[in-house]
């Protein structure tokens, strides 16, 4: 029986022990914090956003990060694969919006708890608070997992699912990195991929707490446009988050990297339903309707109550002024205001708070098709650790699944004849 040893007890480490235990193979799967999956628990809000129910070939434009690196991968281990093996276990889930799948019961404590009811079903030994030290290696291949209590365990072939960088407090503290580069790999430099973004603006931050759901942000380098998301986002302490934002932060990372100095702003479009025209004419309605009022007080039908003195500020108007006392010219300022509200960005949060790490192993050294190492014969690669990232909705965790299946698949099978 071939032994597989697998390090990391997260999404992809789970499927990888799957994969490989299903395969007739002798799995120990070690994971370094008191409990598994503890990143799966956090996904989706603490409701794991599972995976997303969209043609897989409409699954890799949404993993900028290498995404085509897993074309073989989301055709053998497919979002139809990983949601009927939960149902077939007693987990049955829900679609929502945006193709995101979910548990029915909207906890992902179940997701985790069934995902271990199936690797006890098939002899997996998991091993909780194993940090692994090093990868013992002779005539170029690995014989053993060495961990940090003295552990040794003899391995015919390793998988690396240790994840990214991100939320460290997971266990996710690159500790794989290390692992892989000491096998002779190289390392992307790790960076934020999905990350809130950080504002300086006092007004900004006055905003803290504010939701605003179908507005359109634009991220600005310039006259230059570097994304654009419709959808929700969030006024926080620090600056902006939510869903847009974290998928606009890609590209503020990679702007950020490669010029420390960019100069990036988030022009968000208040009312994108609307065109300026049609805008201030819904503006002009209101206007006659609260004609006797002041500025601030006649915009309440339009906008969120702590929004309004921003805009008004932000639009270069006074907030007491009359509203039948407002000019054609002003009244147009202030559409355009609405139709492009600026936020002057100054960074990405810390790699740390990040839900996503882009970076990682790079795929050039990792055989597409089994996510072995192209360095180390008995070596395999899944998940976070390698250089492949991608939105939020589900993407990811589905990513990781798939690389994960098809890693423990091949880490059982592969050269088996020769080892009997």
């Amino acid at each position: 029986m071939k032994r597989v040893v697998i390090v990391g007890a997260g999404a992809a480490g789970f499927l990888a022990a799957i994969g490989a235990a299903g395969n007739g193979a002798q799995v120990t799967l070690l994971g370094k914090m008191a409990m598994p999956g503890r990143k799966l628990m956090i996904t989706g809000k603490g409701r794991c956003n599972i995976t997303n129910a969209c043609a897989m070939e409409d699954m890799i434009p949404m993993l900028p990060g290498n995404g085509k690196f897993l074309f073989g991968a989301f055709h053998s281990f497919t979002n139809r694969d990983i949601m009927e093996l939960l149902e077939r276990h007693g987990l049955p889930v829900k679609v929502e919006r945006g193709g995101r799948v979910f548990p029915q019961s909207d906890r992902a404590l179940d997701v985790v708890e069934t995902l271990e009811k199936i690797l006890r079903e098939l002899g997996v030994r998991l091993l909780l608070e194993k940090r692994v030290r090093r990868l013992e290696m002779a005539q170029g291949r690995i014989t053993a997992v060495i961990t940090g209590d003295g552990g040794r365990y003899p391995a015919d072939a390793v998988i690396l699912t240790t994840g990214g960088a991100s939320y460290p407090r997971t266990g996710s503290t690159g500790d794989g990195y290390a692992l892989a580069q000491e096998a002779g790999h190289t390392i992307i430099p790790p960076k934020p991929a999905l990350v809130p973004l950080e504002s300086d603006d006092e007004e900004i931050r006055s905003l803290q707490g504010l939701s605003l759901r179908n507005v359109r942000g634009t991220l600005l380098q310039g006259e230059r446009v570097l994304g654009q998301e419709f959808g929700e986002m969030l006024f926080t302490h620090f600056g902006v988050s939510g869903p847009i934002i974290l998928t606009l932060s890609r590209a503020a990372s990679a702007a950020w990297q490669k010029d420390p100095q960019a100069v990036l702003d988030l022009s968000i479009d208040l009312k994108p339903a609307l065109t300026p025209e049609q805008l201030d004419a819904r503006v002009q309605r209101d206007f006659a309707k609260y004609s006797r009022k002041q500025l601030k007080s006649g915009l309440h039908d339009l906008l969120p109550q702590s929004l309004i003195p921003v805009i008004i500020d932000a639009a270069c108007l006074k907030p007491e002024q009359e509203v039948n006392q407002i000019t054609r010219k002003e009244r147009q300022r202030l559409v355009r205001t609405l139709k492009a509200f600026t936020v002057p960005l100054t960074g990405t949060r810390p790699l740390a708070e990040a839900i996503v790490t882009a970076g990682g192993v790079s795929t050039k050294e990792i055989n597409p098709s089994t996510f072995v190492s192209k360095i180390v014969p008995n070596l395999y690669f899944a998940g976070e650790i390698m250089d492949v990232d991608g939105y939020t909705g589900g993407y990811n965790l589905q990513a990781a699944f798939s690389s994960g299946f098809v890693a423990g698949t091949h880490a059982a099978l592969d050269g088996k004849e020769e080892s009997v």
